[in-house]
């Protein structure tokens, strides 16, 4: 199976879906969800971990929709403690409402704001995540079935 980027053609992404769904005898959403979840890891690994970011693959058109999703909170919010007892960093995509209001002028806690991502080019390394990610699902589904 090959999976390139975000950037192959919708068609041939689709096409791809079927073929492994057929091939292995599980629903083609699984394999979408598989490689919507392969492209957030490879996204993740280039815009950064702590962004929360996700992806949509229209299932009739293979449209891939890429998108960060921001989520405010109050400043003196706490998320328990790591090991070493400091204070634990904030789940992915969840920005303090001071840091809020330097991008957002209208920002208040609570707020969610969404901003659609440019596609990119898989390199190596996000190509060889994303491959692993689809085959542990497809083998996932393949078990359950």
């Amino acid at each position: 199976m090959s999976l390139t980027g975000i950037s192959a053609n919708r068609l041939e992404l689709l096409q791809i879906a079927e073929a492994v769904a057929r091939e292995k005898s599980i629903d083609k959403e699984i394999v979408i969800e598989a490689i919507e979840e392969a492209i957030q890891k490879g996204a993740r690994s280039r815009y950064g971990a702590e962004h929360d970011i996700r992806v949509k693959i229209d299932p009739k058109t293979g449209e891939t929709t890429l998108k960060r999703v921001i989520t405010v909170i109050e400043d003196d919010a706490t998320f328990g403690e790591t090991e070493e007892g400091l204070p634990a960093d904030p789940p992915p995509g969840v920005l303090r409402l001071s840091e809020a209001k330097r991008s957002y002028k209208d920002a208040a806690v609570g707020s969610t704001y969404e901003e659609i991502l440019p596609p990119f080019e898989f390199g190596r390394v996000q190509t060889q995540m994303a491959r692993q990610v689809v085959t542990g699902k497809v083998r996932e589904a393949e078990r359950e079935r």
